[in-house]
């Protein structure tokens, strides 16, 4: 396993610096962010990035994400030329080293919440999510925390028109196109494809969602076999729905698992839940549970800590500040300790959390 952290890149408010001093960590999973979604990733601007991360002792073999454009997603006549696009970036991200890229195919939205500090009993705030407030929300004329800024008003009307009538099956079908047609440049960079859930994993404004559950993996993995397409386990995101059993997820899915998001919810609603602290005790998933069935299957890959509260008086990137990433960081380094102890059957072991993983 190896232990990473979310960095926006140069104009993110934590420096690399203090990602450094996280004990246990290994490197940071970002992205060229400068680039519009689409067109190809330049080598240069990619190794800059990894100079920066070099310079401070740590790796970036991690990216998320490379964005799918919509038009991939919709199978409109132009997206040859963007999944074109996309397999030259995964070369040239190929080239500086890069083993795994994070990315979804979530329709026009990605994640949603409807508040982005609620306060917490602790006296911190967290993201959370109400479904009944977010489905009395009018699509065409959309304000939500965290998202409204991401498309104009005429924009969003053009695509949710777009979409009008698709179906779960088309989208999927549209889904298997992208990785057929990117697949073979992941063969040649040896680069994973770890597709993330959708978050929250059901349909919203009437928008198909197609990664929700252990079904859908089966399914993308009958359909695209390659051991290069792979998922990002995401606990908030698949933890969301109660039919989702995340240890039994976890034990059947570690061997096509090559990035973790573990983070922690505590429900509030049959759909509603606010994110909260790692510990297992602070939610309502088994957090050891799950890394113990990662590691007991053989999982062998990237894990961050995902979303924080805002603690200690920081006011960061809603789910991004440093301090309670950093805290579950340390939790989950001691948790994947433990169970590796635990399956070589020697209390305390010292067996390391760095893996060879990015040697291949």
């Amino acid at each position: 396993m190896k232990m990473t952290f979310r960095w926006y890149g140069e104009g993110d408010s934590i420096p690399l610096s203090f990602i450094r001093q996280i004990p246990g960590m290994t490197g940071v999973v970002t992205a060229v962010y400068d680039i519009p979604v689409g067109e190809v990733w330049p080598l240069e601007k990619i190794l800059r990035l990894r100079s920066l991360c070099q310079a401070q002792g740590l790796e970036m073999e991690v990216i998320e994400s490379v964005p799918v454009h919509e038009d991939i997603k919709l199978g409109c006549p132009t997206r040859d030329r963007y999944i074109e696009n996309y397999a030259k970036t995964i070369e040239n991200l190929g080239q500086a080293g890069v083993r795994c890229v994070c990315y979804n195919f979530m329709p026009v939205f990605d994640w949603l919440r409807t508040d982005l500090h609620t306060p917490r009993p602790d006296g911190s705030n967290a993201l959370s999510y109400c479904h009944e407030a977010l489905m009395g929300l009018d699509p065409h004329d959309l304000h939500l925390p965290g998202w409204d800024e991401s498309y104009t008003q005429d924009q969003l009307e053009a695509l949710l028109q777009a979409y009008s009538g698709m179906s779960h099956e088309t989208l999927f079908d549209n889904l298997v196109y992208f990785l057929n047609g990117i697949l073979p440049a992941c063969d040649r960079a040896n680069i994973h494809m770890a597709i993330h859930p959708d978050d929250p994993p059901w349909d919203m404004f009437g928008l198909p969602r197609i990664i929700t559950g252990p079904d859908s993996y089966r399914r993308l993995f009958e359909a695209v076999p390659n051991p290069h397409n792979g998922i990002t386990l995401c606990t908030g995101s698949l933890g969301a729905s109660r039919d989702n059993d995340m240890v039994a997820m976890a034990a059947s899915l570690a061997s096509r698992t090559y990035f973790a998001h573990l983070r922690q919810i505590r429900f509030s609603g049959e759909r509603d839940f606010c994110e909260c602290g790692h510990q297992t005790r602070e939610g309502s998933l088994d957090m050891y549970g799950i890394v113990k069935a990662l590691v007991d299957h053989g999982f062998d890959g990237y894990v961050r800590p995902d979303h924080g509260r805002n603690i200690w008086g920081e006011d960061g990137k809603p789910g991004y500040g440093l301090y309670d990433r950093a805290l579950g960081a340390c939790y989950l380094t001691g948790l994947f300790e433990a169970a590796e102890a635990e399956r070589a059957g020697r209390t305390g072991s010292t067996r390391g959390t760095r893996s060879t993983l990015g040697s291949s």
